[in-house]
Protein backbone atom coordinates (compact mmCIF):
# COMPACT_ATOMS: atom_id res chain seq x y z
CA UNK A 1 0.00 0.00 0.00
CA UNK A 2 1.24 3.66 -1.10
CA UNK A 3 0.22 6.72 1.61
CA UNK A 4 -0.56 9.85 0.05
CA UNK A 5 -1.54 13.11 2.15
CA UNK A 6 -2.50 16.54 1.51
CA UNK A 7 -1.27 20.35 1.57
CA UNK A 8 -2.87 22.95 3.33
CA UNK A 9 -4.71 24.79 0.80
CA UNK A 10 -7.87 26.89 2.68
CA UNK A 11 -11.00 24.76 1.62
CA UNK A 12 -10.78 22.83 5.14
CA UNK A 13 -10.10 26.20 7.05
CA UNK A 14 -6.50 24.97 7.04
CA UNK A 15 -5.01 28.47 6.43
CA UNK A 16 -7.22 30.21 9.02
CA UNK A 17 -4.72 32.96 10.90
CA UNK A 18 -2.00 32.62 8.69
CA UNK A 19 -1.30 36.40 7.14
CA UNK A 20 -1.82 36.47 3.62
CA UNK A 21 1.93 36.64 2.78
CA UNK A 22 2.93 33.81 4.72
CA UNK A 23 0.30 30.92 3.36
CA UNK A 24 2.10 30.05 0.44
CA UNK A 25 5.04 29.35 2.61
CA UNK A 26 3.27 27.03 5.10
CA UNK A 27 1.99 25.46 2.11
CA UNK A 28 5.56 24.99 0.56
CA UNK A 29 6.84 24.34 3.85
CA UNK A 30 4.13 21.60 4.10
CA UNK A 31 5.23 20.24 0.79
CA UNK A 32 8.43 19.59 1.59
CA UNK A 33 8.21 18.04 4.66
CA UNK A 34 5.53 15.42 3.33
CA UNK A 35 8.50 14.59 0.88
CA UNK A 36 11.10 14.32 3.15
CA UNK A 37 8.93 12.30 5.60
CA UNK A 38 8.61 9.94 2.39
CA UNK A 39 5.06 9.97 2.02
CA UNK A 40 4.65 8.31 -1.63
CA UNK A 41 2.59 11.47 -3.08
CA UNK A 42 0.95 14.98 -1.97
CA UNK A 43 -2.72 16.20 -2.86
CA UNK A 44 -4.69 19.30 -3.47
CA UNK A 45 -8.29 19.59 -3.69
CA UNK A 46 -10.39 21.45 -6.85
CA UNK A 47 -12.53 23.95 -4.93
CA UNK A 48 -12.45 27.37 -5.17
CA UNK A 49 -13.99 28.90 -1.55
CA UNK A 50 -14.18 26.92 1.83
CA UNK A 51 -16.03 24.07 2.99
CA UNK A 52 -18.47 23.01 5.15
CA UNK A 53 -19.55 26.52 5.39
CA UNK A 54 -18.31 29.17 3.14
CA UNK A 55 -16.35 32.35 4.44
CA UNK A 56 -13.83 34.83 3.15
CA UNK A 57 -11.03 32.67 3.40
CA UNK A 58 -8.17 32.19 0.93
CA UNK A 59 -8.71 28.89 -0.93
CA UNK A 60 -5.44 28.01 -3.33
CA UNK A 61 -6.78 27.28 -7.03
CA UNK A 62 -5.88 23.34 -7.69
CA UNK A 63 -4.01 23.96 -10.76
CA UNK A 64 -2.00 26.91 -10.50
CA UNK A 65 -0.61 24.94 -7.28
CA UNK A 66 0.09 21.72 -8.56
CA UNK A 67 2.50 23.65 -10.81
CA UNK A 68 4.25 25.42 -8.03
CA UNK A 69 4.64 22.57 -6.22
CA UNK A 70 6.00 20.83 -9.05
CA UNK A 71 8.77 23.03 -8.40
CA UNK A 72 9.42 22.85 -5.01
CA UNK A 73 9.41 19.22 -4.59
CA UNK A 74 11.74 16.86 -6.51
CA UNK A 75 10.18 12.81 -5.58
CA UNK A 76 7.09 13.09 -4.43
CA UNK A 77 3.91 12.28 -6.61
CA UNK A 78 1.50 15.09 -6.86
CA UNK A 79 -2.50 14.52 -7.45
CA UNK A 80 -5.78 16.10 -7.01
CA UNK A 81 -8.62 14.48 -5.29
CA UNK A 82 -10.01 15.75 -8.04
CA UNK A 83 -10.74 17.88 -10.58
CA UNK A 84 -13.84 19.14 -11.19
CA UNK A 85 -14.76 18.94 -14.83
CA UNK A 86 -16.98 21.65 -15.54
CA UNK A 87 -14.65 23.82 -14.06
CA UNK A 88 -12.46 23.57 -17.23
CA UNK A 89 -13.18 22.75 -21.05
CA UNK A 90 -11.92 19.12 -20.61
CA UNK A 91 -9.70 20.13 -23.99
CA UNK A 92 -7.79 22.73 -21.64
CA UNK A 93 -7.81 20.58 -18.49
CA UNK A 94 -5.71 18.07 -21.57
CA UNK A 95 -3.15 20.77 -21.90
CA UNK A 96 -2.69 22.03 -18.26
CA UNK A 97 -2.00 18.21 -17.46
CA UNK A 98 0.40 17.89 -19.66
CA UNK A 99 2.54 20.84 -18.98
CA UNK A 100 2.55 20.19 -15.02
CA UNK A 101 3.34 16.80 -16.18
CA UNK A 102 6.36 17.93 -17.59
CA UNK A 103 7.17 20.58 -14.93
CA UNK A 104 7.04 17.95 -12.22
CA UNK A 105 9.54 15.40 -14.54
CA UNK A 106 6.67 13.22 -14.98
CA UNK A 107 5.07 12.87 -10.96
CA UNK A 108 1.68 14.28 -11.94
CA UNK A 109 -1.85 11.86 -11.83
CA UNK A 110 -4.83 13.30 -12.91
CA UNK A 111 -8.25 12.68 -10.67
CA UNK A 112 -11.38 13.69 -12.09
CA UNK A 113 -14.90 13.66 -11.03
CA UNK A 114 -18.38 14.82 -12.35
CA UNK A 115 -18.49 17.63 -9.43
CA UNK A 116 -20.82 18.39 -6.12
CA UNK A 117 -20.55 21.04 -4.88
CA UNK A 118 -23.87 23.35 -6.27
CA UNK A 119 -23.29 26.61 -4.29
CA UNK A 120 -19.69 26.78 -5.31
CA UNK A 121 -20.70 26.00 -8.64
CA UNK A 122 -23.71 29.05 -8.62
CA UNK A 123 -20.95 31.30 -6.53
CA UNK A 124 -18.41 31.65 -9.55
CA UNK A 125 -20.91 31.88 -12.21
CA UNK A 126 -20.73 27.94 -13.35
CA UNK A 127 -23.76 26.20 -14.47
CA UNK A 128 -24.57 23.27 -12.38
CA UNK A 129 -25.94 20.42 -15.05
CA UNK A 130 -28.10 17.38 -13.37
CA UNK A 131 -26.36 14.55 -12.70
CA UNK A 132 -26.79 12.89 -15.66
CA UNK A 133 -25.01 15.63 -17.68
CA UNK A 134 -22.21 16.15 -15.29
CA UNK A 135 -22.09 12.14 -15.83
CA UNK A 136 -21.92 12.40 -19.62
CA UNK A 137 -19.23 15.43 -19.18
CA UNK A 138 -17.15 13.09 -17.37
CA UNK A 139 -17.51 10.37 -19.38
CA UNK A 140 -16.42 12.23 -22.48
CA UNK A 141 -13.90 14.20 -21.06
CA UNK A 142 -11.94 10.83 -20.04
CA UNK A 143 -12.15 9.82 -23.51
CA UNK A 144 -10.69 13.78 -24.46
CA UNK A 145 -8.46 12.85 -22.02
CA UNK A 146 -6.48 10.22 -23.53
CA UNK A 147 -7.38 11.21 -27.18
CA UNK A 148 -4.92 14.37 -26.44
CA UNK A 149 -2.27 12.59 -24.21
CA UNK A 150 -1.85 9.73 -26.69
CA UNK A 151 -2.12 11.37 -30.71
CA UNK A 152 0.17 14.29 -32.25
CA UNK A 153 -3.30 15.77 -32.78
CA UNK A 154 -6.22 14.85 -31.46
CA UNK A 155 -9.98 14.43 -32.79
CA UNK A 156 -12.71 14.06 -30.87
CA UNK A 157 -17.22 14.14 -31.55
CA UNK A 158 -19.12 14.47 -28.51
CA UNK A 159 -22.05 16.08 -27.57
CA UNK A 160 -20.06 18.54 -25.26
CA UNK A 161 -16.87 18.52 -26.38
CA UNK A 162 -15.52 18.66 -29.64
CA UNK A 163 -11.53 18.19 -31.13
CA UNK A 164 -10.42 18.92 -34.55
CA UNK A 165 -6.75 18.65 -34.43
CA UNK A 166 -5.57 19.53 -31.05
CA UNK A 167 -2.12 19.65 -30.50
CA UNK A 168 -0.71 18.14 -27.08
CA UNK A 169 3.06 19.57 -26.62
CA UNK A 170 4.50 19.17 -24.36
CA UNK A 171 4.31 15.53 -24.75
CA UNK A 172 3.80 13.65 -21.45
CA UNK A 173 6.45 13.11 -19.91
CA UNK A 174 5.26 9.81 -18.45
CA UNK A 175 4.36 7.06 -20.78
CA UNK A 176 2.01 6.71 -22.50
CA UNK A 177 0.19 9.39 -20.06
CA UNK A 178 -0.29 10.56 -16.66
CA UNK A 179 -2.54 8.19 -14.81
CA UNK A 180 -6.23 8.67 -15.20
CA UNK A 181 -7.82 8.77 -11.38
CA UNK A 182 -12.07 8.88 -11.69
CA UNK A 183 -13.43 9.70 -7.97
CA UNK A 184 -16.48 8.39 -6.93
CA UNK A 185 -18.49 5.38 -5.76
CA UNK A 186 -21.81 5.79 -8.21
CA UNK A 187 -22.63 2.21 -9.00
CA UNK A 188 -24.63 2.61 -12.46
CA UNK A 189 -22.61 5.33 -14.08
CA UNK A 190 -19.25 6.18 -12.43
CA UNK A 191 -18.00 2.60 -11.53
CA UNK A 192 -18.91 2.02 -15.36
CA UNK A 193 -16.99 4.68 -16.51
CA UNK A 194 -13.84 3.84 -14.11
CA UNK A 195 -14.25 0.53 -15.66
CA UNK A 196 -14.02 2.04 -19.50
CA UNK A 197 -11.60 4.55 -19.05
CA UNK A 198 -9.53 4.90 -15.64
CA UNK A 199 -6.31 3.46 -14.24
CA UNK A 200 -7.96 4.20 -10.63
CA UNK A 201 -10.81 4.36 -8.81
CA UNK A 202 -11.14 6.23 -5.58
CA UNK A 203 -13.78 5.30 -3.25
CA UNK A 204 -15.31 4.01 0.07
CA UNK A 205 -15.48 5.83 3.17
CA UNK A 206 -15.21 2.48 5.12
CA UNK A 207 -13.89 -0.95 4.48
CA UNK A 208 -17.52 -2.48 4.29
CA UNK A 209 -18.29 -0.35 1.43
CA UNK A 210 -14.73 -0.44 -0.15
CA UNK A 211 -15.18 -4.03 -1.07
CA UNK A 212 -18.66 -3.40 -1.95
CA UNK A 213 -17.61 -0.65 -4.58
CA UNK A 214 -14.89 -2.85 -5.56
CA UNK A 215 -17.49 -6.00 -6.58
CA UNK A 216 -19.44 -3.59 -8.34
CA UNK A 217 -16.51 -2.57 -10.44
CA UNK A 218 -15.26 -6.01 -10.90
CA UNK A 219 -19.10 -6.68 -12.47
CA UNK A 220 -18.63 -3.86 -14.71
CA UNK A 221 -15.01 -4.94 -15.65
CA UNK A 222 -16.34 -7.83 -16.91
CA UNK A 223 -19.05 -6.38 -19.16
CA UNK A 224 -17.11 -3.79 -20.77
CA UNK A 225 -14.06 -6.54 -21.25
CA UNK A 226 -11.90 -4.66 -19.33
CA UNK A 227 -9.51 -6.65 -17.01
CA UNK A 228 -10.35 -5.81 -13.35
CA UNK A 229 -6.28 -6.00 -11.73
CA UNK A 230 -5.59 -3.33 -14.02
CA UNK A 231 -7.12 -1.01 -12.13
CA UNK A 232 -5.65 0.35 -9.00
CA UNK A 233 -7.76 1.11 -5.99
CA UNK A 234 -7.85 3.80 -4.13
CA UNK A 235 -9.78 5.45 -0.86
CA UNK A 236 -9.63 9.35 0.09
CA UNK A 237 -9.86 9.40 3.91
CA UNK A 238 -10.36 12.43 6.55
CA UNK A 239 -8.18 11.37 9.56
CA UNK A 240 -6.94 12.75 13.11
CA UNK A 241 -4.28 10.34 15.28
CA UNK A 242 -3.67 10.48 18.88
CA UNK A 243 -0.96 8.82 21.16
CA UNK A 244 -3.32 8.60 23.48
CA UNK A 245 -7.15 9.01 24.34
CA UNK A 246 -5.96 12.60 25.76
CA UNK A 247 -4.07 13.39 22.61
CA UNK A 248 -7.05 12.11 20.22
CA UNK A 249 -9.80 14.41 22.50
CA UNK A 250 -7.55 17.50 22.06
CA UNK A 251 -7.07 16.69 18.50
CA UNK A 252 -10.77 15.90 18.15
CA UNK A 253 -11.68 19.70 19.43
CA UNK A 254 -9.63 21.18 16.40
CA UNK A 255 -11.18 19.08 14.39
CA UNK A 256 -14.81 19.99 14.95
CA UNK A 257 -13.99 23.26 14.89
CA UNK A 258 -12.50 23.15 11.42
CA UNK A 259 -15.33 20.74 10.40
CA UNK A 260 -18.26 22.72 11.94
CA UNK A 261 -19.29 19.66 13.64
CA UNK A 262 -19.23 17.87 17.30
CA UNK A 263 -16.17 15.79 18.28
CA UNK A 264 -18.30 12.79 18.96
CA UNK A 265 -19.97 13.73 15.54
CA UNK A 266 -15.94 13.60 13.66
CA UNK A 267 -15.29 10.75 15.50
CA UNK A 268 -18.11 8.86 14.11
CA UNK A 269 -17.88 9.32 10.45
CA UNK A 270 -13.88 9.42 9.88
CA UNK A 271 -10.87 7.68 10.69
CA UNK A 272 -10.06 8.27 14.29
CA UNK A 273 -7.96 6.56 16.62
CA UNK A 274 -4.63 5.51 17.99
CA UNK A 275 -1.61 4.81 16.31
CA UNK A 276 -2.44 1.04 16.64
CA UNK A 277 -6.43 1.26 15.26
CA UNK A 278 -5.40 3.14 12.56
CA UNK A 279 -2.90 0.34 11.92
CA UNK A 280 -5.47 -1.93 12.26
CA UNK A 281 -7.97 -0.37 10.32
CA UNK A 282 -6.01 0.69 7.19
CA UNK A 283 -4.70 -2.85 7.35
CA UNK A 284 -8.58 -4.28 6.99
CA UNK A 285 -7.92 -1.55 3.31
CA UNK A 286 -4.64 -2.74 2.49
CA UNK A 287 -6.33 -6.70 2.39
CA UNK A 288 -9.65 -5.88 0.34
CA UNK A 289 -7.01 -4.40 -2.22
CA UNK A 290 -6.43 -0.95 -1.34
CA UNK A 291 -3.42 0.03 -3.43
CA UNK A 292 -2.81 3.76 -1.98
CA UNK A 293 -4.51 5.87 0.70
CA UNK A 294 -4.57 9.58 0.54
CA UNK A 295 -5.17 10.96 4.51
CA UNK A 296 -6.37 14.81 4.96
CA UNK A 297 -5.10 15.36 8.42
CA UNK A 298 -7.71 17.79 10.08
CA UNK A 299 -5.60 19.21 12.89
CA UNK A 300 -2.43 20.37 9.73
CA UNK A 301 -0.64 23.57 10.77
CA UNK A 302 -2.06 23.33 14.51
CA UNK A 303 -0.57 19.44 15.73
CA UNK A 304 0.70 16.62 14.66
CA UNK A 305 -1.69 13.51 13.42
CA UNK A 306 0.64 13.76 9.49
CA UNK A 307 3.83 13.46 11.26
CA UNK A 308 2.64 11.07 13.61
CA UNK A 309 1.28 8.83 10.71
CA UNK A 310 4.19 8.91 8.32
CA UNK A 311 6.79 8.48 11.64
CA UNK A 312 4.69 5.39 13.88
CA UNK A 313 1.45 4.06 11.39
CA UNK A 314 3.57 3.59 7.67
CA UNK A 315 6.28 2.00 9.15
CA UNK A 316 4.07 -0.76 10.29
CA UNK A 317 1.95 -1.22 7.39
CA UNK A 318 5.04 -1.45 5.58
CA UNK A 319 6.73 -3.88 7.78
Amino acid sequence: MRFGTMVPQGWKFDLVGVPDAQQWDRIRTTATTIEEAGWDSLWVYDHLHTHPVVAEESTFEAWTLMAALAVVTERVRIGQMCTCIPYRPASLLGKIAVSVDAISGGRLDVGIGAGWADKEFAAYGYEYPPDRVRLDMLEEAAQVLKAMWTSDDAYFEGEHYTLAGAITRPKSAQKPHPPLWIAGGGEKRTLRIVAKYGDFANFGDDVAEFIHKSNVLADHCEAVGRDFDEIGRTTHLMSVIGRSRADLDAKLEIAARRRHSTPEEFEKEHLVGTVDQVVDALGEFAAAGCVEVILYFYDMGESDSQDLFASEVVPELRA
